[in-house]
């Protein structure tokens, strides 16, 4: 199939995203994003189409006509100290009586964390018949947006792990350009969860084509799920469909499996494009 995505060179240079090598304009998270890409019809999986019209057939389990890969990035598993505070007001503000006299314990007991609630995610998926991966950090103090020990998530880690659900790793702000850094995090999180790890994404979406793909095949990663854009859903090299990057450096496939990212919460609804519930859905203004 590579050589008929080399025969046109429009769909090449999507897929290969050829425009991200040395960009001239990056984020202040140093990431490629969307508002500077020249392919803008990013809510059309194109690459995938033109390779389906030429000859690929995925498969699906059990017949099924798709595939979903459902994943949660563990920033944090505690509110902030000024947060309990901040709902208390909200909720007596909305009439949510209940909820203002739990708030102020929500630090103090796990049972009225809003973010201890990975039971609560994995019964939900369960009544569907879905396993989703859980993505945690393994910061060290020292590291930016450290936000918890990761030896203090142990148990409810392994919960996780032996009922079926993935844990990987959400790397930590150096991890995507920083090979001993990954191997560092990833080592951290094997010794918690006693397996090894395979699955990854970067933090803020944190990412370098093609080198971020290199450093997690050395790593030991066999699959990535971080290349997607951060301000805007869709699919940032026209796949919808798991795929061997492609270096235009080295000529070659680099050997890990990219899970294209297609949609994150947070920018739909809150720091990028900025819909409403009733245009979330479909990821577009």
């Amino acid at each position: 199939m590579l050589e008929k995505l080399k025969q046109n060179e429009k769909v090449w240079e999507l897929y290969t995203k050829k425009e991200e090598y040395n960009p001239q304009v990056t984020d202040s998270f140093e990431r490629f994003p969307y508002y500077v890409s020249k392919h803008r019809d990013v809510f059309e999986p194109n690459v995938s189409r033109f390779l389906v019209e030429n000859g690929l057939k995925p498969v699906y389990p059990d017949g099924k006509k798709f595939g979903v890969c459902l994943t949660h990035d563990i920033d944090v598993v505690c509110p902030s100290r000024l947060s309990p505070f901040v709902d208390t007001v909200r909720s007596l503000y909305h009439g949510q009586f209940k909820k203002a006299l739990k708030s102020p314990f929500s630090r103090l007991n796990k049972k009225l964390n809003p973010f201890w609630n990975f039971r609560d995610i994995m019964e939900l998926e369960d009544k569907y018949n879905a396993k989703s991966s859980f993505y945690f950090m393994a910061l060290y103090m020292e590291n930016q947006d450290y936000a918890y020990e990761i030896e203090d998530l142990k148990d409810e880690i392994s919960y996780i792990s032996n009922n079926g659900w993935e844990v990987g790793l959400h790397g930590g702000h150096e991890s995507y350009n920083d090979l001993e850094d990954l191997i560092n995090k990833k080592n951290k999180l094997e010794k918690v969860i006693g397996k090894n790890v395979i699955g990854y994404r970067s933090h803020y979406l944190r990412f370098k084509t093609p080198d971020t793909w290199e450093i997690l095949s050395k790593a030991g990663f066999k699959y990535d799920t971080t290349f997607g854009y951060n301000d805007c859903s869709g699919f940032r090299n026209g796949m919808c469909h798991p795929f061997k990057p492609f270096n235009l450096n080295t000529g070659k496939e680099i050997d890990i499996l990219e899970i294209p990212l297609t949609i994150m919460d947070c920018t739909l609804l809150r720091d990028y494009m900025r819909l409403d519930f009733k245009k979330a859905p479909s990821g577009q203004n």
